[in-house]
């Protein structure tokens, strides 16, 4: 399993311009509002908000990492973002956000959910991995500094 197989290209992007938590998470939520998955965005934006109040997901070094359990989804999606500037969000280590996955799992998969955020937190743990997501100069690049990470773990 892997983070990648659950993005797709028009849910990944870099240089995402915002001006606070709010409007991140509004435009996390916009990019994946397309995607077949979505059979109700309202329940999804409701979980995600709702999990957000119970316990701010900026994790710190930089990352937040909004997620939900969510009825609004068949399956998992995922989004990734690279923000054009830092925001506040509440991190546990008091530091603005700059990369932000948004991921959404279906009740019943608690373990793949689990193992998915585990995933993104061990490769955001790497300063290498960080490094060269912020500095993709495309979505194209992003999305490619994620896989790249994912098979270099995958080989360790």
């Amino acid at each position: 399993m892997s983070v990648s197989q659950f993005l797709a290209p028009e849910s990944v992007t870099v240089g995402l311009t915002v001006r606070d938590k709010e409007e991140l998470m509004a435009a996390m939520l916009d990019l994946v509002s397309g995607r077949p998955q979505i059979t109700d965005m309202a329940s999804v934006r409701h979980d995600v908000e709702a999990r957000e109040r119970s316990m701010s997901t900026g994790v710190g070094k930089g990352l937040a990492l909004p997620h939900a359990k969510t009825k609004g989804v068949t399956e998992t999606v995922a989004a990734l973002a690279v923000l054009s500037e830092p925001v506040p969000f509440d991190a546990v280590d008091d530091l603005p956000v700059q990369i932000v996955f948004l991921v959404l799992g279906i009740p019943e998969a608690k373990s793949q959910h689990v193992k998915i955020l585990s995933r993104i937190s061990r490769l955001m743990n790497q300063e290498a991995v960080r490094r060269r997501m912020l500095a993709a100069k495309s979505d194209d690049e992003l999305f490619a500094a994620i896989e790249d990470a994912e098979n270099h773990l995958l080989d360790e």
